[in-house]
């Protein structure tokens, strides 16, 4: 490790002063604890800097505020869940290939081993894996008709987070941040949940990118009740939170000296950053503490994890975080290659009950109406059976970017549509095909953004979440 260079006359410049607490100042940046207002009484005002986490007005009105988003790693098979197709029953164990290419050997049609049923006065069918959700399809538009560019999880992950399946780019979290700011200065705008959490190279779809760094989503690891857990250095194991805003004051006073010379938004995101973490924890603290919900409400969610993290999300957006996202699937993903009855009614029975607990008690809070909540992977799956080595069934499905499901609900949404269809196998999307732009430029509309405007000059460019492609879907807005 190279040591900061100290000058003849025994100072630190500031450079080195930054070197040598890099360490504590980072356990600063999520470590300070508010025991109480009366901690920081007499604390000088640090310097005010531009807040780029500021409520910023829309384009035109949006009737959505926030987002809730269900990613479920892995692909989730749309024709056993949203997408029924009779016809795979027909012709089961029948050669029925649309010679598009699979990642791996699929045989012959697999009928979905799930019963579907209609659902709601719409009578949209669901399957069976999703009974408690489909108890709300008439305040749900399902478009059946996505399609992804490649059959890969990783760029896949990415162009739906993201907006691009090559280059790192900044999710759509941090672009509606960046949009529209954050209502609640307290607390992160943008928080990611997913228990146990991703491999590092997967943690790139709640990232920045190039836009400043606040705007980047805050990883909480839902799989722990402790609050100090939760949120990695939350706690200082040495400092107390009176030296701590000592230390934040000072920081906060040279890192202005510094830009009245050398503007930089990039230091404005960091000193930001800073003071957001040092405020976030008494708001945090009390948000994620699901004790002060009624036993019947936290019965609603369930006792798993993800009926866990759903009502903190809930509980997230109540208090103005403006985009949640909820990830289901990262230790046992969705992908399902074999045994797709076993590990589909596993992964389902997980995730159902608190889905429709959460449009539940956003409908009787009044806040369905201005939640935009969003259900999908990063794919959907093949119709065919996949084979094994020796060709044999292994009663999974491939991936398929070739046609897939997602689902909207809540703010702007028109409830109860079916939008788009894939052939009558479920192999390619065929009416209206949506591209993931698409799907953006919708959600971005909803929230009141138009997403041809809602640009940042980067390398002599001007970047957008949809690139250059994307129309919005008018039909599936209220």
């Amino acid at each position: 490790m190279n040591m900061p260079h100290r000058p003849a006359n025994g100072s630190l410049s500031r450079r080195d002063i930054l070197s040598r607490s890099a360490l504590g100042f980072g356990s600063v940046a999520l470590s300070a604890i508010l025991h109480g207002d009366d901690q920081l009484a007499g604390a000088a005002d640090p310097p005010q800097v531009t807040n780029p986490l500021a409520v910023r007005a829309p384009h035109f009105p949006g009737q959505a505020k926030h987002v809730i988003h269900f990613f479920l790693n892995g692909g989730p098979s749309h024709v056993d869940t949203f997408d029924p197709k009779p016809a795979l029953a027909k012709y089961a164990g029948q050669r029925v290939s649309e010679n598009l290419t699979t990642e791996r050997k699929t045989g012959a049609a697999f009928p979905s081993p799930f019963k579907f049923r209609r659902y709601g006065e719409s009578g949209i069918e669901v399957s069976e894996l999703f009974a408690r959700t489909a108890q709300h399809i008439d305040d749900i538009a399902v478009v059946r008709s996505m399609y992804a560019q490649v059959p890969n999880h990783e760029p896949s992950l990415m162009l739906m987070n993201c907006g691009d399946s090559v280059q790192a780019r900044p999710s759509m979290g941090a672009w509606l941040l960046y949009g529209l700011g954050t209502e609640n200065q307290n607390l992160p705008g943008f928080i990611a949940m997913c228990p146990g959490g991703l491999p590092i190279k997967d943690n790139e779809n709640w990232q920045s990118a190039f836009l400043p760094g606040t705007f980047q989503g805050t990883y909480i690891d839902s799989a722990h009740k402790e609050f100090r857990r939760l949120i990695e250095n939350v706690e200082h194991p040495h400092i107390s939170s009176r030296a701590q805003r000592r230390q934040l004051d000072l920081l906060s006073r040279w890192n202005a000296q510094h830009r009245r010379s050398r503007p930089d938004d990039r230091l404005d995101a960091r000193i930001q950053s800073y003071e957001l973490a040092f405020r976030m924890q008494h708001d945090a603290r009390d948000a994620f503490d699901l004790s002060r919900e009624p036993q019947s409400i936290q019965d609603l969610y369930g006792p798993g994890v993800h009926g866990r993290q759903t009502l903190m999300a809930r509980r997230l957006i109540e208090r103005g975080v403006r985009y949640v996202q909820l990830w289901h699937g990262a230790g046992q993903p969705w992908d399902n290659h074999e045994n797709i009855e076993q590990n589909h009614r596993k992964l389902a029975g997980e995730l159902d009950q608190p889905i429709a607990a959460l449009l539940t008690d956003l409908k009787q809070r009044g806040l369905l109406d201005e939640t935009l909540v969003l259900w999908g992977g990063e794919f959907g799956r093949t119709p065919t059976v996949e084979l094994g080595g020796g060709g044999d069934p292994k009663y999974g499905r491939d991936h398929n970017h070739y046609g897939f499901t997602v689902w909207l609900a809540g703010g702007g949404i028109k409830g109860g549509t079916v939008y788009g269809a894939t052939d009558e196998f479920g192999f390619k999307a065929q009416e209206n095909p949506t591209s993931v732009h698409d799907l953006h430029a919708t959600m971005l509309h909803a929230l009141g953004l138009d997403h041809k405007r809602l640009t940042y000059r980067y390398g002599g460019r001007d970047f957008r979440l949809t690139d250059v492609h994307g129309n919005v879907i008018h039909e599936i807005l209220a």
